[in-house]
């Protein structure tokens, strides 16, 4: 379909008031509760007829015509939410969309912050959007603008992720908050099994980097029911709502209605959900996991809390690892530790068939006094390979 219109022409519409923002609801992926929306522009001419954004917004992103509508959307969303907490309405963050221009202009963390304390918002409210496109061959000076915004207060979401070629590599090193799926990466319905695949490895790999992660254009329930089981966190698409109108919005608000009856959280959540609370309950009890491979020498840390703060590498050489937890007991605790945990002695108890071998040792804390720590590693075994492997929990007794 071709663009409409030319510059003047848009922007004479968007100061008309006939581009308008809608809210397209996002909801939470197992419980179908309403937990957020994105903010999006609609071109409403006086017969009613809606212009899609396709067809007038990259005619403005070809200057900075399109910073205007930017902080337009920006104003109109605050002034939104603003007047749900004066009439005691319920409010959920909405993302905003920014684009790659804003990335030079100066005062773009000062302008957020002010328009966002003139309407009285707790910034949390709001979600700067910059699409995964802004990133490429701005790093970092992108870096830096999302550093300075969640600084300020506001969380950062990077839109149509697997859109582009470079993902992993740039998120890696942007701290954002949120990491919206990218619709193109949904469009087989989820039944392909390269589509599945990569769509696993993103949610894995969000996971581990405690994002929160957001599905774009979800359309039916096999999508839905895919997304749940790789734990998807936050679902957009046209399955719960189109785009509305802002006093549609409103309604949605007051109302939130769900998708689904109320079901059983232990019954609808994915695999990878449970996992996750067994893994908190874990760490409750055991602030530091390891897993070892006495075969090839090798561990790595699953979690590192509550205790010493001395450096201790989360992946590396298992022996290495030894010897620096022995460093850190008591004098006359380091050789028990060093000969029970030793590659021969554990090899030993494994050969003999035991299932777990424990030790109880003084380490020394921050303050310098030394505390109980027990320590135990337990033998399990993959079914894919024949090498020994430990999981090591411990815990402080004192």
């Amino acid at each position: 379909m071709m663009e409409t219109g030319n510059v003047k022409e848009i922007l004479e519409a968007l100061h008309n008031g006939r581009i308008q923002v809608y809210y397209q609801p996002q909801y939470d992926a197992l419980t179908s509760r309403l937990v957020g929306a994105e903010a999006l522009a609609r071109w409403v001419e006086d017969d009613g007829t809606v212009i899609m954004p396709g067809r007038f917004i990259p005619v403005l992103e070809e200057s900075d015509a399109i910073m205007e509508l930017d902080w337009h959307m920006f104003r109109q969303t605050c002034a939104f939410l603003q007047r749900q907490a004066q009439q005691g309405i319920q409010q959920v963050p909405i993302s905003v969309n920014f684009s790659r221009r804003h990335v030079a202009e100066e005062d773009f963390i000062e302008k957020l912050i002010r328009i966002a304390d003139e309407h009285h918002l707790e910034r949390k409210l709001i979600v700067v959007e910059i699409t995964e496109s802004a990133l490429v061959g701005c790093e970092e000076t992108v870096k830096e603008l999302v550093k300075k915004v969640r600084e300020a207060g506001f969380r950062v979401a990077i839109d149509d992720f697997g859109s582009g070629l470079s993902s992993l590599s740039f998120v890696k090193d942007i701290a954002v908050d949120v990491l919206k799926i990218d619709k193109s990466l949904l469009s087989h319905n989820c039944e392909d099994e390269k589509e599945r695949i990569v769509l696993e490895s993103i949610f894995t790999f969000a996971h581990r980097l405690k994002l929160t992660t957001v599905a774009e254009g979800v359309e039916t329930r096999q999508q839905l029911g895919f997304l749940r089981t790789c734990d998807c966190k936050v679902i957009q698409g046209f399955l719960f709502a189109k785009p509305m109108p802002e006093m549609d919005f409103w309604r949605l608000t007051i109302e939130c209605p769900k998708l689904d009856e109320e079901e059983d959280i232990l019954v609808t959540q994915a695999p990878s959900s449970a996992m996750q609370l067994l893994l908190d309950a874990i760490f409750t009890r055991y602030p530091l996991v390891i897993f070892s491979n006495l075969t090839r020498n090798s561990f790595y840390m699953m979690a590192y809390e509550n205790f010493t703060r001395q450096s201790c590498p989360s992946t590396g050489v298992f022996e290495e690892l030894i010897q620096h937890g022995a460093s850190t007991m008591h004098p006359e605790d380091q050789q028990l530790f060093l000969d029970t945990f030793s590659i021969e002695n554990q090899m030993k108890a494994h050969d003999r068939g035991d299932k777990y071998i424990s030790v109880v040792t003084r380490q020394m804390g921050d303050d310098g006094i030394y505390r109980r720590v027990e320590t135990t590693n337990y033998f399990v075994k993959n079914p894919s390979a024949d090498d020994v492997l430990v999981i090591s929990l411990c815990q402080n007794l004192d």
